[in-house]
């Protein structure tokens, strides 16, 4: 065997099919596309799922699944110059602690989301009790330094849905002896 005896296989190397050429070819003519419409136009290849422009079937689908929203803790923030805005105008009382509640009832949120959270933007000038899930540094300093205090309450980890069973029920049933 010389070097110029080497040779593939036979059938190894597959020659491209040309299209087009002619209808003794077997290729000739639409050149294996069928007959007229969309896929047998140059740019007629359409993306898996679609339908034509109709609403497709993976839309038309309820969402279902893991999503991380259902975790997260939205707090109905409120800024230290909008309590003391407040506090002048007579809607919210400063010698009453400042709670979500008493936000809600003033009318400053409709509702309390996961907690309250004291941001500092504004100047306090009133001794106020305040009561909140989470504070800005700034907003704990200034509410020091107008002679009031800021107490923070620990937010539950588990929402009740994600409780283990056990607990779940043990707490649901506690709330119903509580509604009684």
């Amino acid at each position: 065997m010389k070097l110029n005896q080497i040779r593939d296989n036979q059938g190894a190397n597959k020659s491209k099919t040309r299209v087009g050429r002619g209808i003794g070819s077997g290729k000739g003519k639409t050149s294996g596309r069928g007959v007229k419409g969309q896929k047998a136009r140059k740019s007629g290849n359409v993306r898996a799922g679609f339908e034509g422009g109709q609403n497709p079937l993976y839309r038309r689908l309820p969402m279902r699944g893991f999503n991380n929203t259902n975790f997260t803790t939205t707090y109905a923030t409120v800024n230290l110059g909008t309590l003391q805005k407040m506090v002048e105008d007579g809607r919210l009382d400063a010698s009453k602690p400042v709670t979500v509640e008493s936000i809600i009832a003033s009318g400053l949120t409709k509702k309390g989301y996961d907690g309250l959270k004291i941001l500092g933007n504004g100047e306090l000038k009133t001794k106020l009790t305040i009561t909140a899930a989470a504070c800005s540094a700034s907003a704990a300093e200034k509410v020091k330094k107008a002679g009031g205090s800021l107490t923070l309450i620990e937010k539950k980890e588990n929402i009740g849905r994600y409780l283990p069973k056990a607990e779940r029920t043990a707490e649901t049933s506690q709330k119903a002896k509580a509604a009684k």
